[in-house]
């Protein structure tokens, strides 16, 4: 039995992710998780760099090994340590306030730090160097006329849309063009936490991450908006330490996860993620409002 097929003889599938290609493994005598790119596989070689870049920064595991060619009809992959602590989705769910408050604050933090590693050009990574690749997709508007079709529309749904894609790009050529790294999945079920303390203890799958907008991440975590106490406290933190990214902070957050969002929705039904993502598009096009229902987290009810 070679390498990989003796760490693959333990392998045991992790939730969280939609891909079905992580898995919790034993290797060297330690516990250890194991990602696969049989989808995409020249992205091993750029998680295990991001990884590298960020370690001692961000909350992230170590590499322990790493295949960036496929070898005997084995896939690519990744190996790093396995992180302690639990899911934050599932640590929200019984969470105190004051945790809540808590692991905001930290969440301000980490999206501070990214914030704050700059590029020069927006794009996807590509090798173990990194070069950016433009993603050449054009502006805001020809992404949703890309993704018009599968979002299933009405007539009236799809003008309401693109009315509200035009303030959001707006509100995008108005505010901070600075560029910087971006997880661009920076929500619960990629961060993990020590239940006992409430400190994060991990930000794990980094297969989506690239040069981008310092608002995206921050959009992404306030995305559903269901903890108001938790999104005050990041976006407090984000304010007061980060970076100056303007007014209208929650505004360009939201925009700027537009792409990712509308991404999502035009895959609704594939996974519950993406069915949340369409009926939140939806709901932009029935109201005609970016915000679409959602609260606003500076404003205590």
């Amino acid at each position: 039995m070679d390498g990989f097929e003796a760490i693959a003889a333990s392998a045991v599938p992790l939730t969280g992710g939609y891909g079905g290609e992580t898995f919790a493994v034993s290797a060297a005598g330690e516990d250890a998780v194991l990602k696969l790119y049989a989808q995409q596989p020249g992205r091993a070689a750029v998680d295990a760099a991001l990884l590298r870049l960020v370690r001692g920064l961000l909350p992230v595991p170590r590499v322990l090994d790493v295949q960036v060619d496929e070898v005997g009809g084995d896939p690519t992959y990744l190996l790093t340590e396995r992180l302690p602590g639990i899911n934050l989705q599932t640590f929200l769910e019984t969470a105190t306030e004051a945790q809540r408050e808590s692991v905001g604050g930290q969440l301000g933090e980490l999206l501070v730090r990214l914030s704050g590693m700059p590029f020069l050009t927006f794009g996807q990574f590509r090798g173990s160097d990194l070069a950016i690749e433009s993603f050449g997709s054009g502006g805001l508007t020809q992404w949703v006329d890309h993704h018009l079709g599968a979002l299933n529309l009405n007539e009236e749904q799809s003008d309401s849309l693109r009315t509200v894609i035009d303030r959001a790009e707006d509100l995008s050529d108005t505010g901070v063009q600075r560029i910087c790294l971006v997880h661009s999945d920076f929500n619960a079920k990629n961060l993990l936490v020590d239940p006992e303390t409430a400190r994060i203890t991990g930000l794990v799958d980094w297969e989506f991450a690239h040069a981008g907008s310092p608002y995206a991440d921050l959009g992404n975590l306030l995305r559903f908006g269901t903890d108001p106490v938790l999104e005050r406290a990041a976006l407090r933190v984000v304010r007061e330490t980060g970076p100056e990214l303007g007014d209208r902070l929650v505004e360009r957050a939201r925009a700027a996860d537009l792409w990712a969002l509308i991404d999502l929705a035009a895959r609704a039904g594939t996974n519950r993620v993406a069915t949340a993502a369409h009926a939140l598009i939806t709901r932009m096009a029935d109201t005609g409002d970016l915000a679409a229902g959602r609260p606003d987290p500076d404003v205590v009810h």
